[in-house]
């Protein structure tokens, strides 16, 4: 029977990467979480107007040492980096009944089938 071979060096385990953290297991954020999800759940997703909660959370995290403490001018939360006069997709076109790629009325090919067909005439 064969025996396996394992290396005899020691196993270093590392730190983890950046935007991995440990679990709040002691709700420490947990409030400034729920605010930021139930603003999420409100806004339909659009994560630029929870800016400042999310800002909030991260800043939770960091004070009771969940996350290693960086600038948040850094992580994109810095005056510079808003977002500004975003409009949302309003789905107009598609209300009126526009269906995408229906406007298209030839059969598509593909590159073989055109070289396949030339072969046989």
């Amino acid at each position: 029977m064969s025996s396996m071979n394992f290396s005899s060096g020691k196993q270093f385990v590392r730190p983890p990467q950046r935007g991995i953290f440990p679990l709040d297991h002691d709700s420490e954020c947990k409030k400034h979480m729920e605010t930021y999800l139930d603003c999420l759940k409100s806004s339909r997703d659009v994560h630029h107007k929870c800016r400042d909660l999310s800002k909030d959370y991260l800043q939770c995290r960091m004070d009771n040492e969940l996350m290693a403490k960086e600038n948040l001018n850094e992580m994109g939360y810095g005056d510079s980096q808003q977002v500004l006069g975003a409009k949302e997709y309003d789905k107009a076109k598609e209300r009126n009944g526009y269906v995408a790629g229906k406007h298209i009325d030839r059969k598509g090919e593909w590159w073989w089938q055109k070289t396949k067909r030339d072969w046989f005439q």
